[in-house]
């Protein structure tokens, strides 16, 4: 299983990269999750970006998924 993303940028560019690979096949995904909009910037034990990132990871499991089963015709 692949890592999360760990910062914002790169979460952002994997959302953009498999959006275009999902086009390219002829599929739509569903949105990623949107970003957390109630983060303190104290670096909480359980902050809102780590549920994000988490929430990111899942998107691209099941983003994955879905182009590789439209691939191979399921």
């Amino acid at each position: 299983m692949p890592e999360s993303p760990s910062d914002r940028d790169a979460a952002l560019v994997m959302f953009s990269g498999l959006q275009q690979r999902a086009a390219a096949t002829g599929i739509t995904l569903r949105a990623p999750p949107p970003e957390p909009d109630s983060c303190c910037g104290r670096g909480c034990n359980g902050c809102v970006w780590e549920g994000w990132y988490a929430a990111a990871a899942y998107w691209r499991e099941d983003a994955e998924e879905a182009i590789f089963k439209h691939q191979i015709g399921l």
